[in-house]
């Protein structure tokens, strides 16, 4: 079986999100269990170092006629951990500080932008002598490749008999442009109605792949039900119910290898199962002096580490801050994001200068420290489509305090509902006094070593690691092959 996993970002690559972190885990899964499986993604030349990847020349060059102008983008590639990793260069496009735009707004180039890098991959397929059986796709950047597979390259036998799998990682990001550029990006106007391209009088990438792929899948079980709805489905809910027999939900994992409290060299003290006490207890002293606030060994540390958005369900605590600041807690934060999430979390650490420390930024090794050095987890979203911090956590002995949806609901058991198999906090109305009480709850457990340490147990035993998930997208892959 051949698999082309095509991802606008991939770890270690290049990275915004968790796509990167799926996109750079899934492949060396599959190659695991023996599927010829490479990887295709842009060549963002400020981003990714040729000489730290080892990156050189395939030889092809791919040349397309695209708003107007001849472009040319060359092949380049490396191996990551014997996995191939296509890389398309052209220096117009992705030679960029960033990789989708700046804080002040997405690169209104966008939309060729990505055009192009999906028609280049298909290009490249026969002068690499890899035409693979499945395309993986990941969100609207890559999106466009099915459509163009069945309407530009439909006379293609090698080539349209290619069969297609789309990943939604998130349906808010949709890459949406002026319905103008349909011919600018060789697509025929006959793509532009509401069953196909049209949406709202735009052309929504996403929604292409979605009509066009063989099928379709999201990161947890219960977000690929949760889409299909008006208040989930951001617009898209009509034509993927249309589409619910090709729909799949397969949980995301996390690297077991990468994510280990026993050997990660970035934390203040290692430690498993066996030490879980004292490494947790050393971490979470190092935690507190590094970001100055007091320890105390009976006043629990709840970590977040997140992207600050209004997914996030943030507005929460700011809601019930009054609560919460009366409770028996310290928080240790660290995200950037919207500003005015930003500036909440600031404000709120100058008005709690004992319970908050708050750090705005992406600092992947003050991360580990959080995931080590906390006792619980928060992640109040709004919706998550399924998240790893969560599986993060339980994999450090934090216990995760979430709102029950996505894959948050899929990966954490509430342990006052089910004492014997629980190993998190969950609640389910997105209202302050559900968090509190949630947390509240938390508290509790805590108060209670025995029972504490029994959850960190069944937390930390527990096994979210990518090679359930790789079974699953094998099945999927054999199954659109068969037909």
């Amino acid at each position: 079986m051949k698999v082309l996993v095509v991802s606008s970002e991939v770890y270690p690559f290049a990275k915004t999100g968790g796509l990167a972190d799926v996109a750079g885990s899934l492949p060396l899964a599959l190659k695991k269990a023996g599927v010829d499986v490479r990887i295709a993604m842009p060549l963002y030349t400020r981003k990714i170092d040729r000489c730290r990847f080892n990156l050189s020349s395939t030889g092809v060059s791919i040349e397309l006629e695209m708003a107007g102008k001849r472009r040319v983008g060359f092949i380049d590639r490396t191996d990551y951990e014997e996995v191939p990793v296509y890389f398309v260069d052209e220096r117009e496009f992705f030679d960029r500080d960033e990789l989708y735009g700046t804080p002040e707004g997405d690169y209104p180039d966008n939309w060729l932008r990505f055009a192009f890098f999906a028609r280049a991959v298909i290009e490249m397929l026969k002068p690499l002598n890899f035409v693979p059986d499945i395309i993986h796709l990941n969100d609207w950047q890559t999106a466009l490749i099915p459509v163009y597979l069945k309407e530009v390259y439909r006379h293609d036998p090698e080539l349209s008999s290619i069969k297609t799998l789309i990943t939604i990682h998130n349906i808010a990001y949709q890459g949406q442009f002026d319905s103008w550029i349909i011919p600018e990006i060789g697509l025929p106007w006959s793509v532009y109605h509401m069953e196909a391209l049209e949406f709202y009088g735009k052309v929504n990438y996403l929604k292409g792949g979605i009509v066009y792929s063989d099928a379709i899948n999201t990161v947890s079980p219960t977000y690929a039900k949760e889409i299909q709805t008006p208040e989930y489905g951001y617009g898209l809910d009509g034509i993927l119910r249309k589409r619910s027999a090709d729909l799949y939900g397969i949980l995301n994992g996390i690297d077991y290898r990468t994510w280990d409290p026993q050997t990660d060299k970035h934390i203040y003290f290692n430690y498993s199962l066996e030490n879980f006490e004292t490494g947790k207890t050393e971490n979470k002293k190092g935690l507190l002096r590094e970001q100055g606030l007091p320890y105390s060994p009976d006043v629990p540390v709840v970590g977040i580490v997140s992207r600050l958005a209004a997914q996030k369900g943030f507005d929460l605590i700011k809601d019930a801050l009054d609560e919460i600041a009366g409770l028996n807690l310290q928080f240790v934060v660290l995200g950037s994001g919207d500003k005015i999430y930003q500036d909440m979390f600031v404000e709120i650490a100058k008005k709690l200068p004992e319970k908050f420390a708050v750090t705005i930024g992406f600092d992947p090794v003050l991360a580990r420290k959080i995931y080590a050095g906390s006792d619980m987890f928060l992640m109040p979203s709004r919706y998550e489509p399924c998240g790893l911090g969560q599986m993060i956590a339980l994999r450090y002995g934090s216990i995760p305090i979430v709102r029950k949806t996505g894959g948050l609901a899929d990966t954490i058991i509430d342990y006052d509902s089910d004492p014997e198999n629980g190993y998190g906090f969950m609640f389910e109305r997105y209202e302050p006094s559900e968090l509190v009480d949630a947390i509240k709850r938390a508290l509790k457990a805590y108060s209670n070593r025995e029972k504490w340490l029994e959850i960190v147990r069944r937390g930390m035993s527990l096994d979210f690691s990518w090679d359930a998930s790789a079974k699953k997208y094998i099945e999927l892959y054999r199954k659109l092959i068969v037909g």
